[in-house]
């Protein structure tokens, strides 16, 4: 049930990614998505659900498979070592987690797709492609939320 869910949240995400631009940018709303399922689920599984989003959003792209697979999972497993690890969760730390993560997803995009296919656009134009998408996501990044841990790092049952 967990999975059909998953897909259902990608497919509309991507539905609504390809059907809002701002400045003739569409938003880069999978790398919240990313970023959500390794807050949740931890690093593995986090890892994991991000490169299912990362792989259905190559195969929707018309490039090859791979660069959205690495960058979403290491979206997935960085914002888990973020949350779990080294920082406290505060709403500022989700807006520049979310920013940061957002300018990495896309430069690691752009990086692969230029060495190993031909360059899709200059580099001045995805730098401002980019940071337009990274702002776009900023504000996303306050929804964010790790589960409740009690003192001792475990997980409150309720």
């Amino acid at each position: 049930m967990t999975y059909l869910l998953w897909a259902v949240i990608t497919f509309f995400t991507l539905i609504i990614q390809s059907s809002v631009s701002f400045f003739d940018v569409a938003p880069n709303l999978t790398v919240v998505l990313a970023c959500y399922a390794g807050i949740r689920k931890g690093e593995l599984k986090g890892m994991f659900f991000a490169s299912l989003i990362g792989i259905v959003q190559d195969s929707l792209s018309n490039g090859f498979l791979g660069p959205h697979l690495l960058s979403k999972g290491l979206i997935g497993y960085l914002s888990s070592l973020i949350y779990r690890k080294l920082f406290i969760w505060t709403p500022m730390l989700g807006i520049i987690s979310i920013s940061v993560l957002t300018l990495m997803d896309g430069f690691v995009v752009f990086i692969l797709r230029s060495a190993f296919d031909k360059m899709p656009v200059s580099f001045g134009a995805a730098a401002f492609i980019i940071t337009i998408q990274s702002l776009f996501n900023a504000p996303l990044g306050i929804l964010l939320r790790p589960k409740r841990h009690n003192g001792e790092g475990a997980v409150k049952t309720q």
